[in-house]
């Protein structure tokens, strides 16, 4: 393999020849064989917005030249269009703060930009990868920035299929508005609902769970972006730091803002965390949903068997015939996973010290990673089993007529106590709550038939 010399300030290395890496990058490769895993599209991207905004403003600002700026500018256009991606190579557990994956960042760029101005790649006196591409910059500054930009650019799709999925619950529940069911409170027969008033209160739960990741993500609209190595800003131009986040907001649409203090902006990383338990707390929602929806479609036989999900594929290997709800059980091991990372996160976010949280890669990958496994499935789930549910209509009936919590109904005519009498016998005898009371000739027949009506039995006006 051929190779080139490149020096840093440890020492001289061979690098290959065609790699638009560089011997920082190098050196990652060997010091960090941990996991395999490189960054995710998101946060390659969101890098290379940040370092085109820095290289525009440098430029405006007159400390870049325009030559080596405008090629900077057009390296990263060709990162932002899908090329050179294979070049980003460092694994994402890696160096404090993430001074590894920038400058991998800051040396394919600056080999990149080189070959654009008809140069050879590692004559880094043409567009060096510390002095140009990272001018007026920081790991520290930077990857919190990216960080802030690729959970902001992944969460988009993941809203807009909450927001599919909760329609879709919505409309389950609406299609069944007027079948009754028997409730269930402590996973024991309670007083009657639709099972419409099921299905519409999941897909409230998911919209809530949207608008709340929604909110929360305004908090990253504040980014450390010019604050440099400690957040004084040192080796930027005064000017940089606002000329910067506005350049950064101006080429991707998000409104982001200087931090009102960069010190606090490169300490904590609250906002990042803010967004983190909110996907949590949605993954927490999707666990109870899932597992709703696994026992309404429990049985056929042993089962509640109040409603069926759409069959995706065989449910074992040894009973013929059997279906399983492989689509929630999926859905509860994605929101499992999501919890995890969150746990992770959150203790990367206790551990900042002094001027700086170096904890960030773990925390850019573990978000990422639960918007991604988020954003594939939810869709699938939306279309595979929520849209396919269909209702068991006479099971919902039969439960209804023999539960004793019917009874709960007569407490206001007849007290608590007779009511809890005629509960229990009817239990006993496993006769309907009506019939006792028809027998017992407690109420008159007309007084009975208006207790027990639909819209007595849901406290309708």
């Amino acid at each position: 393999m051929e190779t080139r010399k490149e020096v840093d300030p440890l020492g001289e290395r061979h690098v290959p020849k065609e790699a638009y890496f560089g011997i920082q990058t190098l050196r990652a490769t060997e010091n960090f064989p941990v996991s395999g895993l490189k960054a995710p599209i998101a946060f390659i991207n969101a890098y290379a917005f940040v370092k085109k905004a820095a290289a525009t403003s440098n430029m405006q600002l007159g400390c870049l030249d325009k030559k080596k700026a405008k090629a900077i500018v057009a390296a990263c256009d060709e990162v932002l269009s899908g090329k050179l991606i294979d070049q980003f190579v460092v694994d994402v557990f890696q160096a404090g703060a993430g001074t590894s994956f920038n400058m991998n960042v800051n040396e394919v760029l600056a080999n990149r930009a080189i070959e654009i101005l008809g140069k050879e790649k590692g004559d880094y006196k043409n567009v060096n990868p510390n002095d140009h591409v990272n001018m007026g910059q920081s790991t520290n500054d930077t990857f919190p920035t990216a960080l802030h930009l690729s959970v902001l650019i992944a969460l988009q799709p993941l809203l807009a299929a909450l927001n599919e999925l909760s329609n879709a619950f919505r409309e389950l529940g609406q299609k069944n508005v007027n079948v009754l069911k028997s409730g269930r409170t402590h996973l024991q027969d309670a007083v009657p609902l639709t099972i419409g008033q099921e299905f519409t209160a999941y897909g409230s739960a998911v919209a809530n769970a949207e608008t709340e990741l929604k909110r929360r993500q305004e908090n990253l609209y504040s980014v450390a972006f010019g604050g440099t190595a400690v957040g004084t800003g040192a080796n930027a131009h005064p000017k940089y730091k606002r000329l910067a986040v506005a350049e950064l907001a101006k080429l991707t649409g998000f409104p982001f803002n200087p931090a009102a203090n960069n010190f606090e902006a490169l300490q904590s990383l609250r906002a990042v965390q803010s967004v983190s338990s909110g996907l949590k707390e949605l993954a927490l929602e999707l666990i109870r949903v899932a597992n709703d929806l696994r026992l309404l479609a429990s049985g056929p036989t042993t089962g509640f068997n109040e409603i069926v999900l759409p069959p995706v594929q065989p449910g074992s290997s040894i009973m013929p015939g059997k279906v399983n709800p492989v689509m929630a059980e999926c859905l509860d091991m994605v929101a499992f996973q999501v919890v995890g990372n969150d746990l992770a996160v959150s203790l990367a976010v206790q551990a900042g010290q002094m001027e700086l949280n170096v904890m960030t890669p773990v925390i850019m990958y573990n978000m990422l990673f639960s918007i991604q496994i988020l954003t594939n499935f939810i869709p699938v789930f939306t279309k595979k089993c929520v849209q396919g549910i269909t209702v068991n209509e006479d099971q919902c009936s039969q439960y209804l007529e023999r539960n004793p919590s019917l009874a709960t109904l007569l407490s206001p005519y007849i007290g608590y106590l007779e009511a809890a009498k005629i509960a229990k016998q009817a239990q006993a005898e496993k006769r309907s709550v009506k019939e006792v009371v028809l027998e017992k000739k407690l109420l008159k027949a007309e007084e009975i038939d208006k207790i027990f009506s639909r819209k007595n039995l849901l406290n309708e006006l």
